[in-house]
C-alpha cells in the first residue's frame, strides 16, 4: 500500500530538484498507484514545439520512483531506477500531461511500474515501464 508519505510530503520532497524545475506535481495516491502532472511549456518542449520525450520519461521515472519510496522504509532502504523505457504514442503541444504509475510487480528487492501518460483530452501520449531496485542501506548509513 502506498501510504508512507502524503502528497504534500512528496511535493515538498521535490523542492530544489528536476521535478520542481519541470513543474511536476503529485496529485493522487492510491493503494497501488501514484498520479502526477507536468505542464507542456517552455521547460518541457523541444525546439519543434512538442513535448520532449525526455520530459515524458522524467515524469514516468519520477512517479514510479516516488511510488517505490512510498513502499519502503527509507531509514533502512534506498531505491534506484535500473531500467526505464518509453513508447511515445502521441504528441502534446500545450496544457498538461497527466501520469499514472501503477505497480505491477513488487518483491523485497525489485519493483516494476507501468506508467501511462495522457494529455488534457485524455489521449495516451506515452506508455512507459520502470524497474526499481530496492537496496538495503549499510549500517553506517543509518546514523
Amino acid at each position: 500500500m502506498l501510504t508512507r508519505m502524503t502528497l504534500d510530503e512528496m511535493n515538498a520532497f521535490s523542492a530544489g530538484t528536476l521535478m520542481e524545475q519541470l513543474g511536476i506535481v503529485f496529485t493522487e495516491i492510491g493503494e497501488d498507484y501514484l498520479c502526477g502532472s507536468m505542464p507542456v511549456d517552455h521547460r518541457t518542449k523541444q525546439p519543434a514545439g512538442l513535448l520532449h520525450g525526455g520530459a515524458s520519461v522524467a515524469l514516468a521515472e519520477t512517479l514510479g520512483s516516488m511510488g517505490s519510496m512510498s513502499l519502503v522504509d527509507l531509514s533502512c532502504h534506498a531505491i534506484v531506477g535500473v531500467e526505464v523505457n518509453a513508447n511515445h504514442i502521441r504528441k502534446a503541444t500545450d496544457g498538461h500531461v497527466h501520469g499514472k504509475a501503477t505497480i505491477v510487480m513488487r518483491s523485497r528487492k525489485l519493483h516494476v511500474w507501468e506508467i501511462k501518460i495522457h494529455n488534457d483530452a485524455g489521449a495516451l501520449t506515452c506508455l512507459s515501464r520502470l524497474t526499481i531496485m530496492v537496496l538495503e542501506k549499510q549500517q553506517n548509513e543509518h546514523a
